[in-house]
């Protein structure tokens, strides 16, 4: 646990930067100075408030239709993570019990590998979409879809980790002491199998983000007039050359947010991984 701390700790630049995020996402109806959907005809392309022709009112200007920038940040930062965190879980929670299914039961590894095998065969986005077009745009489908292909990763991992487990005495031990199966699973394996979980669990937090923010600019994912970072890239490309602000300030979220997410999850991986961990 202190390894994680001193990890994080030299990481605290990243840690206050995704801090200050979702701080801002949790409270966004109590920070957002506008509401995120409300239009102001008469504030229609505003630039932010440094610029000149910027208002105050409009710190970060406003979208091609009169919306808040701000708000709309905020909003989006709310929804890109809560599509992540489901994303996440839901592909953790079935990547574990799949893989350890496979560890665990001979019958069953080459099943879930094969079905593995095929999703990997396809790009994460692709898959994706596929999903999507089968079971049409909207937020849980997205979510679900998101899940799906980030599965395979899960599942292997899971596997790979257990196998490596179900070679160590106290697994035997436990066997000869009359623990079932379920507890085996569960209750001795699983809990050291935890480490590379959190660390792939928090990469694949970021690549939710991307892949959120890839199927709302294709417009098969969250549907107007909710506010999505990938939403508000695709509505405002047509306006790169005469509103840039538009489009940059999506963009520096959706580049932050995952530069944060990825620099934590590589000083997790260097405090769980003993192999990676510095001597200090």
């Amino acid at each position: 646990m202190n390894t994680i701390f001193q990890s994080l700790h030299a990481h605290r630049g990243a840690l206050l930067v995704l801090s200050v995020i979702l701080l801002c996402a949790i409270c966004a109806p109590l920070l957002a100075p506008h509401n995120p959907i409300e239009q102001y005809r008469d504030a229609i392309r505003i630039p932010p408030a440094w610029l000149e022709g910027g208002r105050w009112r409009f710190v970060l200007g406003t979208d091609e239709a009169g919306r808040d920038m701000l708000s709309r940040l905020m909003y989006g930062a709310r929804l890109s993570f809560w599509i992540s965190a489901v994303s996440v879980l839901i592909a953790l929670f079935w990547g574990t019990v799949l893989g350890l299914a496979a560890a665990f039961f001979s019958w069953l590894d080459t099943l879930v590998m094969r079905l593995t095998d095929v999703l990997l065969a396809l790009p994460a986005l692709l898959l994706a979409i596929a999903v999507i077009a089968v079971l049409g745009p909207g937020l849980m489908n997205m979510m679900f879809a998101i899940a799906l292909s980030s599965l395979p990763s899960y599942v292997r991992l899971v596997r790979g980790s257990a196998l490596g487990e179900l070679q160590k005495e106290y697994v035997t031990a436990s066997r000869l002491a009359g623990a079932s199966t379920l507890r085996l699973m569960f209750s001795q394996v699983l809990p050291n199998c935890a480490a590379p979980l959190i660390v792939q669990a928090t990469l694949g937090f970021s690549t939710a983000i991307l892949e959120a923010a890839a199927l709302g600019f294709l417009g098969i994912g969250v549907q107007p007039p909710l506010a999505e970072w990938g939403l508000m890239l695709a509505s405002a490309r047509d306006y790169i050359d005469s509103a840039w602000w538009i489009v940059t300030m999506p963009g520096i979220a959706i580049l932050v947010t995952v530069l944060s997410v990825n620099v934590l999850g590589d000083a997790l991986r260097d405090a769980l991984d003993p192999k990676l961990r510095r001597i200090q």
